[in-house]
């Protein structure tokens, strides 16, 4: 019964107990979908929220192997300047040779003996990185993904490269290090014979036509290149790059106004082109001093100046005998 207020009538409504059954059944399962949005709706929230704090971990995950990967790449390309010193200055002076041969006139392909070999060996008790790559190498259970809620395999892969290359370079920092200390033992008796090894670039300017064949500028035709051609501005200075004495200055239809170096144990170099010659032949001089003038006498296509290193009559790359390269 409806009983409303004095102005309306009563009114009377009559349910059968099926009806009314039915109608309660269907309030219960209206509340109980209700109750299950409600709670899938939390859920879902819930999960939103916990997505969004591992999306802002992630990123900052990111961020920071970024950083670490930068400075190991850095570390990387320090550690491989430092092995190609050392054997660049294991070949020019060669330490394992005690007869001191220098064994330089194979050029830029030829390798030291064992102690320079060691610096690049690693550990041969170390499994192949293609089999470490499928093993794990975090044992903690990752952060979940965005989508997926996990890290995707890929990204996994990525840290244990990283894993493994700090690994390697670790092992490689230890054998660079021993290999540098064997190296300055060994050197530190030899100070006569490395002051007579060129070691420097014996003037300031850039390449134009480095050691080997090339296409002659003359005849256009492949010639041996036997030396370094460096181009500078005329006048520009040209220092001794080791300690010796002066074999020839004077004047060559090919070299222009040229320089001949002796620095003893077979090793001399030639500096042509010169606009002027500023030493003698028999003069003595030292590493660092100023020897000539960069021009374009002789044969030369421009000013620059033509640097040649020889071992026992043989030219060699002068590129072998520029360290701070």
């Amino acid at each position: 019964m409806v009983i409303p207020d004095r102005k309306s009538r009563v009114r009377k409504l009559v349910f059968s107990a099926s009806h009314l059954k039915l109608g309660l059944w269907l309030a219960g399962v209206f509340f109980v979908l209700l109750a299950a949005v409600i709670v899938d709706y939390v859920s879902l929230l819930s999960q939103s929220i916990e997505n969004k704090r591992l999306h802002a971990e992630n990123a900052e995950l990111r961020s920071q192997f970024q950083v670490v990967e930068g400075k190991l790449n850095s570390l990387e390309t320090a550690l491989d300047r430092i092995k190609a010193f050392s054997t660049k200055l294991k070949l020019i002076t060669a330490v394992n040779d005690p007869d001191r041969g220098l064994n330089l006139a194979m050029g830029p392909t030829s390798r030291t003996n064992q102690a320079a070999d060691e610096l690049e060996e690693i550990d041969s008790d170390r499994a192949p990185a293609s089999k470490m790559l499928d093993e794990p190498v975090f044992k903690e259970k990752s952060l979940q993904d965005l989508a997926s809620g996990e890290l995707s395999k890929e990204e996994d892969r990525d840290y244990a490269k990283l894993s493994i290359r700090i690994d390697q370079v670790s092992k490689k920092s230890q054998l660079r290090e021993q290999g540098v200390l064997e190296l300055w033992e060994l050197l530190q008796d030899r100070s006569a014979l490395l002051a007579a090894t060129p070691s420097t670039k014996p003037t300031k300017g850039w390449y134009t036509s480095r050691f080997g064949y090339r296409v002659s500028p003359y005849e256009d035709i492949p010639k041996m290149h036997e030396g370094l051609d460096i181009a500078a501005a005329p006048g520009s200075p040209v220092y001794a790059p080791a300690d010796g004495t002066v074999s020839f200055a004077g004047y060559d239809a090919g070299y222009g106004k040229l320089i001949i170096i002796d620095h003893g144990y077979g090793v001399e170099t030639r500096y042509g082109h010169n606009s002027q010659i500023h030493v003698a032949s028999g003069q003595k001089i030292r590493h660092g001093d100023l020897i000539s003038s960069v021009g374009s006498t002789g044969r030369s296509t421009g000013p620059h100046l033509h640097y040649e290193v020889r071992v026992n009559g043989e030219p060699v790359d002068p590129i072998n005998y520029i360290l701070e390269e």
